[in-house]
């Protein structure tokens, strides 16, 4: 029995194309085998009964299930055996079957009587952590999961390796910094961001990671002010490219995804074009977060079965729009704006003459996800009022439609 002197020896098992012996369908199966089908192991499942989740593996053909109880001899040429059934007398033969055998055998309703023990594990790219108490009288699963978690996320956001050990790979990441709560960028973007020499950040960009930033990482400010100081597309295009050249890694921090009226496809062109390697890292965007920040659904069930995003930036009646304001004028479903605080009397009035009705349930929602955030109810027909009474400023997201008044309370 392992003990703090004799601890259980820590191993990888590479199991592509070797046999896998899962006895039980239950929960336990259904947490395990996900990782046992990535290892490539060749599963077969021993069980009477399967979860929803487990009889889908089956159906999708990642495992194959024999619906019955175990019966000795089903463990031969296995490698590796999870007994995880509610029979513990089978559990027992099960076990002693394993041991006879030479397969290594984890047993979910007794650890002392397995030959080896699940650790808990987490992955960040490229490295799997895995956590075993080192005594069987002291095996907390909270324990080692907290400890795991630990590492894990001290991995993901760089803060566990030495600058100099990071993983840096020159070139250029466009990454999504979500709608500006700095908890809501993706793992990967933060990763990345950690692992910066060289970040160019725009304004609505979540500002609050930029300080965790060693010192020696330079910080460019793109912001583009509406109406103020900016800095032009070319420039920001010329910056990555020419930080990029130096063999620097570098972080396009943006709010949002970059692909959602973010210009990011402007920049992975004009680095494509420049032979500048890009990595582009998906992000929360504001239109479907904030609202939920709000306590507003985009789509619910019998008020609305779609919504639609549009940029706001540009007037109906100016002839640079794109948008065909008449067409979603008709629809029933949810209209989410985007950059269209200062254009939202003149959207609202080109929405009513085209059908929408003035009664329409508005929202706008200012700096949502942060600290800021504030929320303002209006209709269609005295959103124009609500912005110059309640002094609506951008950034805000503006939602329209009934969705609106289905929605809960803005969250304290």
């Amino acid at each position: 029995m392992p003990t703090a002197e004799n601890p259980a020896y820590p191993v990888g098992l590479r199991l592509t194309g070797r046999r896998v012996v899962v006895l039980g369908g239950g929960q336990v199966a259904q947490r395990r085998l996900p990782a046992l089908i990535k290892a490539g192991a060749d599963v077969l499942l021993v069980s009477p009964s399967a979860t929803p989740s487990v009889e889908a593996m089956a159906d999708a053909g990642e495992i194959t299930w024999t619906r019955r109880r175990y019966e000795n001899g089903d463990l031969q040429n296995a490698w590796y055996a999870l007994i995880a059934t509610s029979d513990a007398a089978a559990n027992t033969q099960a076990s002693a079957e394993a041991e006879r055998h030479r397969v290594w055998c984890v047993r979910s309703d007794d650890a002392e009587a397995a030959t080896a023990w699940t650790p808990a594990t987490g992955r960040s790219e490229g490295v799997t952590v895995a956590v075993l108490s080192s005594d069987i009288q002291d095996r907390d699963p909270r324990r080692t999961a907290a400890i795991r978690d630990a590492v894990v996320e001290g991995l993901r956001d760089g803060s566990l390796v030495a600058p100099h050990l990071r993983v840096r790979t020159p070139g250029v990441a466009l990454v999504g910094g979500g709608p500006g709560d700095p908890d809501l960028i993706t793992v990967r973007g933060r990763r990345l961001l950690a692992a910066a020499d060289v970040v160019i950040a725009d304004r609505l960009g979540p500002r609050d990671l930029l300080d965790e930033l060693p010192p020696h990482v330079e910080v460019i400010d793109a912001a583009k002010i509406p109406y103020g100081r900016f800095m032009a597309q070319e420039a920001i295009n010329n910056a990555l490219i020419e930080h990029a050249k130096q063999g620097k890694a570098v972080v396009r921090l943006k709010g949002g995804d970059p692909y959602v009226f973010g210009r990011g496809m402007e920049e992975a062109q004009a680095l494509a074009e420049a032979g500048i390697a890009c990595t582009v890292v998906p992000g929360i965007s504001s239109s479907i977060s904030v609202p939920s920040a709000a306590g507003i659904p985009v789509t619910h069930r019998g008020v609305a079965h779609e919504f639609t995003v549009v940029s706001g930036h540009v007037a109906p009646d100016d002839e640079r729009s794109l948008v065909d304001w008449a067409s979603l004028a008709k629809l029933r479903g949810t209209l989410v704006i985007l950059m269209g605080v200062d254009k939202i009397g003149k959207i609202a009035e080109a929405l009513i003459a085209h059908g929408k009705a003035a009664d329409t349930p508005l929202a706008l929602i200012q700096e949502g996800t942060t600290a800021a955030q504030r929320r303002v109810d209006a209709t269609l027909g005295t959103v124009a009022d609500a912005v110059r009474t309640h002094e609506v400023k951008p950034p805000a997201v503006i939602v329209i439609g009934d969705v609106v008044k289905a929605g809960l309370a803005e969250p304290a």
